[in-house]
């Protein structure tokens, strides 16, 4: 087999599609351990992100740094709208950017931090007080915001199934299929329950799940996100919620909630994250969640306090312990993509499409910005490594306040 993709999330979707397209007499197999939509990629709040918001006073000796990040998720949000618009994706799609508010004085803080980072990066942007951001939203609870022209909203899940729906006539892709064991050697030998299968060239896009095969231990750990929707709301609820018919909105606190109102007219609420080994919630422990999401849902919007939520999902996002991602050669003819940090929807996406390439011995000013991620770094052993990062996600919340 020439080639096997390992991971049928946003960056396995995006490199074995790549794949096909530089070697078209080659057939490419892509792997899900679960149906395509039950991964990461599939169970998030929906921000396609362009621009990456980096929390403190803007230094401007990081402004290449942050450039470079920038590009990469430009790059991942031009490939996805390429792909939506051209094979016609039904994934709620609304690429007018979107919003970040912030509700208590810490975060107005940082909304200064932000407008002068987006100054000084030359980023489009409109900044807007408490009673423009009511206007646009139905609630009071932000005192200010800023609306970033750049970036996307979408039905994660709807989009990943359609990007799987479009692959390459050249690609296989086998779902229900966890990989249990990598052995490495010439050719490279992956252990399934029912088999194995035998590959020149292997690209992993697990993400947080790279470490159960053996690979960037200690350096990835698994956050654990939940969130809720409600109903359709009625045309009389929905007339509550200002003047933008559908929107996102990111807390400027990184522990804060993210709220969307989606195409189809509900609300989306996520506001928790918690360290559980990289597992999604019970259905038991997502109810008891959900009385959070309600607290906060209804802070924002008491005039729906009588809308119940109809849905209720967990996902998981990789995060490192600096903030890095990962990207390249792990040992002979693998390759490796992960860590994104919460911003997986356009990175991930970039960097499966620059993987595909570098591992074909592809070069681009996108592989180099890929490449240019900071050393990830190292996090300690069992059980260290559980309390190190139960603090660093809570962590998170500290001094959220209203935000949350």
């Amino acid at each position: 087999m020439p080639w096997v993709v390992v991971g049928a999330g946003l960056t396995g979707l995006a490199s074995a599609q790549r794949l096909a397209e530089l070697h078209p007499n080659d057939e490419v197999v892509l792997l899900d351990a679960r149906l395509v939509g039950q991964g990461a990629s599939g169970r998030n709040s929906g921000f396609a992100v362009a621009v990456s918001h980096f929390p403190g006073a803007y230094k401007p000796e990081h402004k290449e740094s942050f450039s470079r990040v920038n590009r990469i998720n430009q790059a991942g949000l031009d490939l996805l709208g390429q792909q939506i618009k051209s094979q016609s994706i039904n994934c709620q799609w609304d690429d007018s950017g979107f919003h970040h508010g912030a509700a208590d004085r810490a975060s107005i803080k940082e909304h200064k931090h932000f407008i002068d980072y987006l100054n000084a990066m030359g980023v489009e942007h409109n900044s807007l007080d408490q009673d423009a951001m009511e206007n646009r939203f139905g609630t009071s609870l932000y005192k200010a915001g800023v609306h970033v022209k750049r970036g996307a909203l979408i039905q994660p899940a709807a989009l990943v199934r359609g990007l799987a729906d479009r692959q390459p006539k050249n690609v296989r892709l086998i779902e229900n299929c966890p990989v249990l064991k990598i052995e490495r050697g010439n050719p490279i030998t992956l252990q399934m329950s029912g088999g194995q299968i035998k590959t020149d060239k292997l690209v992993l896009a697990t993400n947080y799940e790279a470490p159960k095969l053996g690979f960037l231990r200690r350096h990835l750990i698994g956050s654990t996100l939940s969130g809720s929707f409600t109903r359709t709301l009625t045309s009389q609820e929905l007339s509550t919620l200002g003047s933008h018919k559908t929107w996102g909105i990111i807390s400027l606190h990184g522990g804060g909630a993210t709220i969307r109102l989606t195409k189809d007219g509900r609300i989306c609420l996520r506001n928790t994250a918690e360290y559980s080994g990289g597992a999604l919630l019970s259905a038991q422990a997502l109810q008891t969640r959900q009385v959070t999401h309600r607290q906060s849902f209804e802070k924002r919007f008491p005039q729906l306090a009588h809308v119940p939520f109809e849905y209720g999902w967990s996902g998981v996002e990789g995060i490192s312990g600096n903030g890095t991602n990962f990207f390249g050669q792990q040992s002979k003819n693998i390759y490796l993509a992960g860590g994104y940090n919460g911003s997986g929807v356009t990175r991930g996406t970039a960097f499966g499409h620059a993987l595909a390439e570098y591992a074909g011995g592809g070069q681009s000013d996108l592989i180099t910005d890929c490449l240019g991620s900071a050393t990830a770094t190292w996090l300690p052993p069992r059980p260290f490594l559980d309390v190190g990062a139960m603090l660093k996600i809570s962590a998170r919340f500290r001094g959220v306040g209203l935000d949350r």
